[in-house]
């Protein structure tokens, strides 16, 4: 089922927390928020969830005004950072423990209780304390306590933040997947942008108790509307424009780095109707070339300060004069990949891969 928020608001004592949203996460997707800590993300699950009560404004779970539900009776079951396990019960009698307090049939329990343990892999630790667990086994746990219950929205308040990098990678493909068995709305809270880029159906970025843009992964990554969006969700490198010049959908613009030509076609911003206005390209779509390159349209001459070695990238910081651009490549040669520190170069900056902000 969709959940529904309309004018949401809500502050513990003078400081305002979420400030007036609007935002439905659409029924049968895995929806996350995104932001910074503080900005308000695990505040407004805790609200969906029951457990802490809007000020003001509206909170519909499947249609159904959500205000006077108590959170024992939604339609909705959290997972935590923390696990929140019993230790003195077997992972068996943890994942049982709500089904058990709903007063279900045993056998009921049983079937339940075994066909989820299965679903996320944990059927052979059924004997086992929490304590004897690793942390990948302890989430998939809380996973099964949670999902046991059958619920029709799933809450998860960043609950791989406490893995190492490898498991976390692992576990997001399997939560994806779990989503996509189950299919129930998820709402995934999370700082981690790359989480969000690889199992979002739909991204709410958040800033300041505020919903600073909505859409999908490609559409928040590939058209960011706001400078803390395009920073955020990734690098991105941001160039002061004036329009000399309209040419139909292309514009060329003044800069630090000298002349650019604009696709304007694709452009959603309302700025870009202004004569002045900000551009961001990502890093990956800026080309590094020979400096012999450097003459052409979209094609500035650049100093290498710094480059950064990742295994199957290298970071690239170069100065135009006053301005910093950096570049992205992935290290396809072997060995070095032909630009060093102090040395000059060129980079291409194409007109499609210049977005206009709001700001």
């Amino acid at each position: 089922m969709d959940v529904r928020l309309e004018r949401l608001s809500k502050s513990f004592g003078a400081n305002p927390v979420l400030k007036s949203l609007d935002l439905t996460f659409p029924e049968r997707r895995f929806v996350t928020l995104l932001g910074p800590s503080g900005c308000g993300k695990t505040t407004l699950l805790r609200i969906i969830g029951g457990l802490d009560m809007a000020d003001e404004g509206t909170l519909r779970i499947g249609g159904v005004d959500a205000r006077e539900i108590p959170a024992h009776k939604r339609p909705v079951n959290t997972v935590f950072q923390s696990y929140a396990l019993f230790p003195h019960l077997t992972v068996w009698e943890n994942v049982a423990f709500g089904l058990k307090m709903k007063r279900v049939a045993a056998a009921e329990v049983e079937r339940r209780v075994a066909a989820v343990m299965e679903m996320v892999e944990i059927a052979e630790f059924a004997g086992r304390k929490p304590a004897q667990l690793s942390g990948g086994q302890k989430q998939r746990v809380a996973l099964a306590r949670a999902i046991v219950n059958e619920p029709q929205v799933l809450l998860l308040d960043e609950p791989l933040g406490a893995l190492d990098l490898k498991l976390r990678k692992q576990l997001q493909v399997e939560l994806l997947g779990l989503q996509r068995r189950l299919g129930i709305t998820f709402i995934y809270v999370t700082h981690d942008q790359e989480e969000a880029l690889v199992m979002s159906d739909r991204i709410a970025v958040m800033r300041a108790g505020r919903i600073e843009q909505v859409g999908d992964a490609e559409a928040l990554y590939e058209r960011p509307r706001t400078r803390f969006v395009g920073q955020f969700l990734g690098s991105v490198n941001l160039i002061d424009a004036t329009v000399v010049r309209r040419d139909g959908q292309q514009a060329v613009v003044q800069t630090e780095v000298g002349e650019l030509r604009v696709d304007m076609a694709g452009q959603t911003s309302p700025a870009a109707l202004q004569e002045t206005f900000t551009l961001a390209i990502r890093p990956e779509k800026v080309t590094l070339c020979p400096p012999t390159e450097a003459a052409g349209e979209n094609r500035v001459r650049v100093r290498v300060e710094e480059l950064i070695y990742i295994g199957s990238e290298t970071h690239y910081i170069l100065r135009a004069g006053a301005q910093t651009l950096s570049v992205e490549m992935m290290n396809v040669k072997v060995g070095s990949q032909g630009f060093d520190i102090g040395q000059d170069a060129a980079v291409y900056l194409p007109p499609g891969g210049l977005i206009v902000l709001d700001d």
